[in-house]
């Protein structure tokens, strides 16, 4: 089967919410739709559940009646594309769409009426922020809103965002929030500064009763360590209620990993949920791809970087400064300034896995050894996984 590599894209409302994750597949020369839903079938298993919804883009080739082979789960949509309702084969589309009755986000274009009176229900209409401009979007989404709910993709940055928000619609597919636009800070705060060291006292394996200590100068430090750790992200089978219980069951190692994660959670910019998913999502992403490729012992460290990779944008501070502070091996740093080391390729991997370069991003799980299939696997892990975190 030919190959197919999916990536993601965060649906982000007018409360700065990621609400909904828009996967894109990535087509090999001769990849076809039925491939697409043999991918699909085969990534059951790590399918996200709960509230958030999943839309899925066939990308650079049409979506067509092949793709309702898929039986697909409650919380996907698929999107297609207005000129399929013109294509010749539209009419068999058009028969499979009424008759299966699947969840539907028409992208809209010039020839979106067909679609749009072909007596086919649309949950969502797209439009593409790079082909309107701003006084077209807001004409077109009040004159579809009785259709669906009005959405955006294609969206490049926080400005264009904004845009297609004051435009009517109700939520932009978009990476605008990794580029915060405010000029970094030259220290971190109390509280930051707080985490890190009781985060380096893990990290230099000092006595629990000295962790304890400089624990009980933030009581609510402690209290969202131990949520962390109670969530279900972590699947304990007993409630952890002190930091010697946690160190007992987890051990410093894994302590170290999710204070780590407690310093992602230290921000208090309006994007700080958005960034604190995609820093979980890395995380847990290059985590599962270095099993096997990597010592065992280095997988928490890869889960670290993938989580670290957003502090600046999270702190507010530049890479450079938070990691002055901190006790970190230099793999990690290595990696997250950029200066490429073990560590380096996978965080490479975890950032082209959000962009539209399928190329680029085959050309790089080939570097490492990884299959598609590998690929595709952990990447709906991640995704999963970040959103039982944030719950």
């Amino acid at each position: 089967m030919p190959d197919i590599y999916v990536t993601r894209q965060p649906l982000v409302n007018r409360q700065s919410k990621i609400i909904a994750t828009r996967l894109t597949l990535h087509f090999d020369d001769g990849a076809t739709t039925k491939d697409a839903v043999s991918l699909l079938n085969a990534l059951s298993e790590f399918w996200p559940l709960g509230e958030k919804l999943i839309f899925v883009s066939c990308g650079n080739i049409p979506c067509d009646a092949a793709m309702l082979e898929w039986p697909m789960p409650e919380n996907a949509t698929i999107e297609v594309e207005s000129a399929s309702f013109v294509a010749p084969d539209a009419a068999v589309l058009v028969a499979a769409l009424q008759a299966a009755q699947p969840s539907l986000c028409l992208v809209f274009d010039t020839q979106a009426k067909t679609a749009l009176t072909s007596n086919i229900p649309f949950r969502f209409i797209a439009f593409d922020a790079q082909r309107f401009s701003p006084p077209q979007l807001k004409s077109l989404a009040a004159q579809t809103q009785p259709y669906g709910i009005g959405v955006a993709i294609n969206v490049r940055d926080g400005q264009a965002f904004q845009a297609c928000l004051d435009a009517g619609v109700n939520a932009a597919a978009s990476w605008f929030f990794k580029y915060p636009t405010r000029a970094p800070a030259k220290a971190l705060n109390a509280g930051q500064a707080q985490i890190v060291r009781v985060l380096n006292l893990v990290r230099k394996n000092a006595d629990v009763k000295e962790i304890e200590a400089a624990l009980k100068h933030d009581v609510a430090l402690s209290y969202k360590l131990l949520r962390y750790i109670n969530s279900a992200g972590f699947g304990l089978s007993c409630e952890v209620q002190s930091f010697r219980h946690a160190v007992t069951i987890l051990g410093y190692d894994k302590l170290n990993k999710w204070l780590s994660l407690l310093l992602a959670t230290a921000s208090k910019d309006p994007m700080a949920p958005a960034l604190m998913h995609t820093a979980l999502t890395r995380a847990r992403l290059m985590e599962v791809l270095s099993q096997g490729l990597v010592d065992r012992q280095e997988y928490d460290n890869l889960f670290i970087t993938g989580a670290f990779s957003m502090l600046d944008a999270l702190l507010g501070v530049s890479m450079d400064k938070v990691l002055e502070s901190m006790s970190l091996p230099e793999s990690i740093c290595d990696a997250l300034l950029g200066n490429g080391g073990v560590y380096g390729p996978f965080l490479d991997l975890a950032i082209l896995s959000e962009g539209e370069d399928g190329k680029a991003l085959a050309e790089q799980v080939g570097m490492l050894g990884l299959s598609a299939d590998q690929f595709n696997r952990a990447q709906m892990q991640a995704l999963a996984f970040a959103d039982t975190m944030e719950l």
